[in-house]
């Protein structure tokens, strides 16, 4: 093996170091991947040597920063996974009010930093997910009704190429490239290696909203359906709002509303009356630092867990029968599930202030995303846990319209069509413009991965093979879910 290694420089991990299995554990745990090497890069040197190097001996590229991508599209088997996780500086220029970050920044990382300059950011909800994957996949977050989705703070971008050479996008240069990296740039055209974002104002406290139903009936999980609908469509564009209908193995039916306004208390306090009229309601609706609440919020997330998702975009309003039929596909968890779920993410306010073709964030005008999933902790579920998602998707595909990129699932048909919209035909124009050579690429990419013989060669060569496959079954023989979504606080 190490003879493949020439030339490669960072840290390099193969799939038989002890530390390996902790190493690769992605946030959903259901997918085992056993790469051929994973480099952690710490200089942008690393990485282009490490592309360099794929296309030598055509071995396929993955790209990893927080690892999180729900079906397993920054790991993979027999490939070379560039992992810069290591790359995490940061730098706040307020003479231009701007933040820089490397490529393998996490949420968490960020914003503790910006919050001790008594900065917010909109970032992402889950504290170690990488924020070059969540900006560059549009950016969903609890900030983003305010603030707008993260891709639209992004000023400049740096990227690693298929050539191994670093070449930096904005709006006046490789200003396609940067169009495109705002709502289709995970993974498709370089390796992020820096950041530059406009900073959100100042601000020194915000209020965290927290409102929980358990032990709840199916008519009540309609009627929080329409609740939500009818609300989204007046709110102030300062408050962002996490809504779930759910069906646990603890909680038994439930809901929860989970966000962030930028205001007080008090003002909090009236716009989420009719929530807060709603049976069984129970709240903590406090002010608090920006770091607080988003802490708070981080909080619920696993280390990893085994689940199966989908995701779509609400554009209208459901009839009561739809609500009814929605609140039906969780009624009947699969075998072995612990948890199943419909969550709601609100857009609007900012969001849609921004022009549809402005960046390459298709669904400006959606209402929300919504977010299909189970979750499941002894392994020999997984089958019945992903058909369970399978069988139901249709409907859910049936009354929305496309898929948010950062919530992949990997069955769905036309899926460029269904990420990126119209968009779809450009972007693969771009593709071909700055990866001619269709290096970066996996399984839903813009470009569909291409099969690397030589790659796939050395892998079939390597000694360990078949011990490969066995801790491929090993692996998840354990609970990892050590938390519940109704907060306890």
């Amino acid at each position: 093996m190490n003879n493949f290694l020439y030339g490669l420089t960072g840290d390099i991990v193969t799939p038989f170091n002890p530390t390996y299995n902790e190493a690769r554990q992605g946030f959903n745990s259901a997918i085992q991947q056993f790469p051929l090497i994973i480099v952690y890069c710490v200089t942008e040197t690393d990485v282009s040597n490490a592309v360099i190097w794929s296309r030598r001996h055509c071995v396929p590229i993955r790209i990893r920063s927080g690892g999180h991508n729900y079906e397993g599209y920054s790991n993979g088997d027999c490939t070379l996974v560039i992992d810069i996780s290591k790359m995490n500086d940061m730098q706040i220029n307020e003479r231009s009010n701007e933040l820089t970050v490397q490529g393998g920044v996490t949420n968490k990382l960020v914003y503790e930093f910006v919050a001790s300059k008594g900065y917010p950011f909109p970032g992402g909800t889950c504290p170690t997910v990488g924020v070059s994957g969540y900006a560059l996949g549009g950016g969903w977050g609890l900030s983003c009704r305010n603030f707008g989705l993260g891709c639209d703070s992004l000023k400049e971008i740096e990227l690693i190429n298929y050539e191994g050479i670093a070449i930096k996008a904005n709006r006046e240069n490789n200003c396609d490239l940067f169009w495109a990296c705002r709502g289709a740039g995970g993974g498709n055209f370089g390796v992020i290696v820096s950041m530059t974002f406009n900073l959100a104002p100042k601000v020194s406290n915000v209020t965290l909203i927290e409102i929980d139903y358990l032990n709840v009936h199916e008519q009540e999980q309609e009627e929080f359906l329409l609740v939500w609908q009818e609300w989204l469509k007046t709110a102030d564009k300062r408050i962002t709002l996490i809504g779930r209908v759910y069906h646990s193995s603890e909680d038994g039916l439930g809901m929860l509303i989970r966000g962030i306004f930028y205001g007080s208390a008090e003002a909090a306090k009236e716009m989420m009356a009719d929530f807060l009229a709603l049976d069984k309601a129970e709240y903590n609706i406090e002010f608090m630092t920006f770091l607080e609440a988003v802490t708070i919020i981080g909080s619920v997330y696993p280390a990893s867990e085994k689940f199966q998702s989908a995701s779509r975009f609400a554009f209208r309003d459901f009839t009561s029968n739809e609500r009814t039929e929605l609140v039906d596909l969780i009624r009947r968890r699969s075998s072995g599930s612990v948890f199943a779920g419909i969550s709601l993410y609100a857009l609007g306010g900012r969001v849609s202030e921004i022009g549809t073709d402005d960046t390459a964030f298709y669904y400006r005008n959606a209402n929300y995303i919504m977010w299909l999933e189970t979750v499941w902790e002894n392994p020999v579920y997984a089958k019945e846990n992903r058909e369970w998602i399978d069988i139901r998707f249709p409907y859910l595909e049936a009354i929305t319209m496309g898929s948010y990129v950062n919530f992949p699932y990997g069955e769905i048909y036309n899926y460029l069509r269904e990420y990126y919209g119209t968009h779809a035909t450009v972007l693969k124009k771009i593709k071909q413009k700055y990866d001619p050579k269709n290096i970066f690429a996996f399984p839903q990419s813009i470009e569909r991965a291409n099969f690397y013989t030589e790659g796939a060669s050395l892998c079939q060569q390597y000694p360990f093979k078949d011990e490969m496959e066995g801790k491929r079954n090993e692996i998840g023989a354990e609970n990892y879910r050590g938390f519940r979504y109704v907060s306890k606080r």
